[in-house]
């Protein structure tokens, strides 16, 4: 990419609430002509900008404001996933894509060992006993000698590897490609061997991308074939689980139980059987962020706007076609 020595970008961000604008700007603001837009005004500011900061990760507003893209060099997203940004028009153009990764690996993995642990030692079933001040004295499970199933074999997913790995887990990871040996997920099966990676596991763990393969990949079928002493955690994207089969099997005891850190439709309704289920674990999409986190994803943006007006290669590019960072992008 040939520097254009000066950029005009415009900071996409939610209406109100959470996150709200994004942090320390002032950085962003001294280097480019800084435009703020929510998805009802993106129209009127795309026209002449030639970066896009995504910093409103639930927003598919680029896809209806995509004709008035007329100068739209480079999108940055605000999160790991960027399927929020690409629309067809972005994935057929010749815009450059970038995500945030790095910021969420380590406190992802973190998150998961929370919650493998949490089921494990039921630390849920404690909190309720504490709650009706009762003394149940039960027998908890031990991690070590477990086998994890971590689908996606991205920066999140081998930091969650390295996790459960360092508590005596078995860790065995599904992607892409098949690969006998593996520095932090042990051996990885391909996405056709699902059945078996789930037959064998006691905690399935989904950190994977959402795409056309992963869509749906947790169904009847699949739980169907995990052990009922199995657990399920998911901090990678909602529609990766059918929602309805996870709540019958769940409901059934055709698996032991689930933590779940996303949804298919979030906030997750206050009609869902998911929030009473004994055996569940429910958080509001919170796995990777820690504090400081904010700051974080503004500082990378701002290390790869100074490479954009330099003419450097940008960190963190994205393979449109299959939604994954480049190999080997910095």
């Amino acid at each position: 990419m040939t520097s254009p020595r000066s950029a005009t970008v415009v900071i996409l961000h939610p209406q109100s609430g959470d996150p709200g604008k994004p942090p320390d700007t002032g950085g962003l603001e001294d280097l480019a002509d800084v435009r703020y837009a929510t998805g009802n005004d993106l129209v009127s500011a795309l026209p002449g900008a030639d970066v896009l900061f995504v910093w409103d990760f639930r927003s598919h507003a680029l896809a209806t404001a995509w004709p008035a893209a007329d100068a739209l060099r480079w999108v940055h997203a605000a999160s790991a996933g960027v399927n929020h940004v690409l629309s067809p028009e972005v994935v057929s153009s010749e815009v450059v894509v970038t995500n945030s990764r790095g910021i969420f690996d380590e406190p992802m993995a973190e998150y998961v060992l929370t919650l493998a642990l949490a089921l494990a030692k039921d630390l849920p079933g404690t909190v309720r006993l504490q709650r009706d001040r009762r003394w149940r004295h039960r027998e908890s499970e031990r991690l070590g000698g477990r086998h994890a199933l971590v689908a996606g074999t991205g920066p999140i997913g081998r930091a969650i590897g390295r996790k459960l790995a360092a508590v005596g887990m078995t860790v065995t990871g599904i992607g892409r490609r098949a690969r006998e040996t593996d520095p932090d997920l042990g051996s990885v099966l391909p996405m056709d061997r699902l059945a078996d990676g789930l037959a064998e596991a006691d905690y399935v763990v989904l950190a994977a991308p959402l795409t056309e393969q992963t869509r749906g990949m947790i169904d009847t079928a699949a739980l169907s074939v995990m052990k009922p002493t199995a657990r399920l955690i998911n901090v990678g994207r909602g529609p990766l689980v059918v929602q309805d089969d996870l709540v019958e099997a769940l409901a059934a005891a055709r698996i032991a139980g689930a933590a779940l850190d996303v949804f298919a439709a979030e906030p997750l309704p206050e009609s869902s059987p998911l929030w009473t289920m004994e055996n569940v674990i429910v958080s509001p999409h919170m796995s990777g962020d820690v504090v400081g986190w904010r700051s974080e994803l503004v500082a990378l943006f701002q290390d790869n706007l100074t490479r954009y007006l330099d003419g450097r290669p940008l960190r963190n590019v994205v393979d449109k076609q299959r939604g994954y960072v480049r190999e080997g992008a910095s």
